[in-house]
């Protein structure tokens, strides 16, 4: 029996384009191609652990206003305030978030900006990217 030959090469065409995510590059999939679960973007827990480190810092009254706090850390105080809004985010988008199961729509940039306090309308803003 003889065996076939198997060609030098193999080319290979997978759809897919790249998007900046949290500081670094990833693959976005076409529309019904199941994704991989997703990581854990570290930009944004470490984001989320300032923010409730510095709501702490604020509570327990180590610092009376961010002023201060936001001077202590070397930081600007509208920055320190953008940050500090993640506390108000709906727990389980903070633990989907934790768990590298957010979607490819959450990024820091995304959820620095102006959001609903209401827990259902953020929901409802995460899934309809």
């Amino acid at each position: 029996m003889r065996a076939t030959a198997l060609p030098d090469s193999l080319t290979l065409h997978v759809p897919l384009r790249l998007a900046r995510r949290g500081g670094r590059k990833e693959m976005v999939l076409p529309e019904g191609i199941p994704a991989p679960r997703s990581r854990v973007d570290n930009t944004l827990v470490k984001a989320l652990a300032r923010a409730f480190r510095w709501k702490h810092m604020l509570d327990s009254g180590a610092f009376t206003t961010i002023g201060e706090l936001a001077e202590r850390e070397g930081i600007a105080p509208s920055y320190l305030t953008r940050v500090l809004r993640l506390t108000l985010l709906a727990p389980d988008i903070v633990e989907a978030t934790l768990e590298g199961r957010q979607g490819p729509e959450v990024t820091l940039a995304r959820v620095l900006e102006p959001f609903p306090l209401a827990w259902k309308e953020q929901r409802h803003d995460t899934n309809s990217c």
